[in-house]
């Protein structure tokens, strides 16, 4: 398996490159060139643990990873920082619910993070090499990269957040780590200010290369690809327990990166009839699958900050292939987004801008209600992002056919003001983040300005050598 860009400007390369470029070196984001087909699998792949279904569908797109080491690297991932039961399928009411929070930051994003920290380690050892890793975060993203790599030799992170716009519980489990190689920003803007910050030293050639520098964003395909494991479980889980042939799952999502795993998934063969894709207020994604525009709007802060974004960096993937596989067309698509703010995709005669997806958006309302209503009557604790799919898939679920398993992001320890506000009981708890409260904290603050937070890598690395 080679990789290429959706900007079509660079070499076809290999897995273990494709990972440490993170961002394409042309601006785009990496792609396979081909997805697999494995729909003549399901059988054999619904019997196996969650590390040996990982280990199945990894090793189709990373083939220059002897398959000894990538299941001794996926042993460890999943053997170590989760319980055995990675990513437990549980029925709450008409849905099930998929919990993805059972990792060292108790956020889905650990399931990828996790994978990418040892991968990671594993290709630099081989090239005798180092890493600056820059990440942009809008909650979740940072302490899970953080405790990915935190300690790792040969690797120095430094994650940019949104001063004052993630939860007080997400902004502890990032500036607690105190490890010598973890760096942390507070910028002066949106979530959008810092991806944009990102992509634009990822951007200038010179400084990635003599910087060395990595992502761990969902830019990286490394982490989309860890992701695509959980909707073949979540799918293959759900059909057995409902006897059908398909479920549908709903997502909530703010940057694309979670969703389009499940595209992955679909395309690949998993059994999944439609897409559920789920917004908080914060909904250009929504809107564009109800009408085929996608345009910016301004950032809201919401009780599910995590989704408080407008421009979803892994949108450009799907684009790519909406738009025929052809980079010219991406690329004038994302000029015409760089210029306007907005573009357009047509249905094609088909009405529905991509029958595979539905989609709404969830107020902070309906948010609270979603908490609420699930707690009262099935005694099951959701997150403020875990309730916007609840809340929307209990209003779609009329026109989908089958089982829907409902993605639960975050536990919702992490957000408890919120769970306050919902039930009006002091309900959210879990014991590593009562401890976060009595940690030293270490945080830079910066302004939206990417020179400044150039020249704190520049400063932090030469400190350092």
């Amino acid at each position: 398996m080679k990789y290429i860009s959706t900007r079509g400007r660079i070499d076809a390369i290999d897995f273990r490159r494709a990972v440490l470029m993170g961002l394409a070196d042309d601006g785009g984001l990496i792609i396979p060139q081909s997805i697999p087909n494995v729909a003549d699998r399901l059988e054999i792949w619904r019997k196996l643990s969650y590390p040996q279904l990982a280990f199945e569908v990894i090793r189709l797109f990373a083939a220059d990873i002897p398959e000894a080491d990538l299941r001794g690297l996926i042993d460890r991932t999943y053997g170590r920082a989760f319980p055995e039961d990675v990513v437990p399928v549980v029925r709450v009411g008409g849905l099930f619910v998929m919990e993805l929070f059972h990792g060292p930051t108790l956020a889905f994003k650990d399931v990828a993070l996790q994978l990418l920290g040892n991968l990671f380690e594993y290709i630099l050892a081989r090239r005798q090499g180092a890493m600056n890793i820059l990440a942009a975060t809008s909650g979740d993203t940072g302490s899970a990269a953080i405790y990915g790599v935190r300690g790792r030799r040969g690797i120095r992170i430094f994650v940019m957040h949104p001063l004052g716009a993630v939860s007080p519980i997400q902004e502890r489990q990032m500036t607690a780590v105190l490890d010598d190689n973890v760096h942390n920003l507070a910028v002066q803007g949106s979530f959008d200010d810092c991806q944009n910050i990102m992509k634009s030293l990822a951007g200038d050639l010179e400084f990635k290369r003599k910087y060395n520098l990595g992502a761990v964003n969902s830019v990286n395909w490394a982490r989309v690809l860890a992701q695509i494991v959980y909707y073949f479980r979540a799918a293959l889980d759900a059909c057995e327990a409902a006897g059908s042939k398909a479920a549908a799952v709903c997502v909530p999502t703010g940057n694309f990166g979670n969703v389009l795993a499940g595209w992955y998934a679909r395309q690949m063969g998993a059994p999944i009839s439609r897409l559920i894709l789920a917004t908080n207020c914060n909904d250009i994604l929504a809107r564009f699958f109800q009408t085929g525009q996608y345009s910016l709007g301004k950032v809201a802060q919401t009780l599910a900050p995590s989704m408080d974004i407008q421009v979803a960096s892994n949108f450009e993937r799907y684009l790519y292939y909406r738009a025929g596989s052809s980079p010219a067309a991406l690329r004038a698509l994302m000029d015409q987004f760089r210029k306007t703010g907005s573009l357009r995709v047509d249905s094609g005669g088909s009405g529905a801008v991509d029958p595979l997806f539905a989609s709404a958006a969830a107020d902070e309302q309906q948010i609270l209600d979603a908490i609420r209503t699930t707690w009262r009557d099935h005694k099951y604790l959701l997150d403020p992002h875990s309730a916007v799919g609840v809340s929307v898939a209990r209003r779609l679920a009329g026109g989908i056919d089958g089982p829907i398993v409902c993605l639960a992001t975050a536990h919702p320890a992490k957000f408890p003001a919120a769970i306050r506000q919902a039930t009006g009981e002091d309900l959210a708890h879990h014991p590593d983040i009562d401890r976060l409260m009595e940690l030293p904290t270490r945080c830079t603050t910066v302004p939206n300005d990417a020179q400044k937070v150039r020249q704190f890598i520049v400063q932090k690395v030469a400190s350092s050598r």
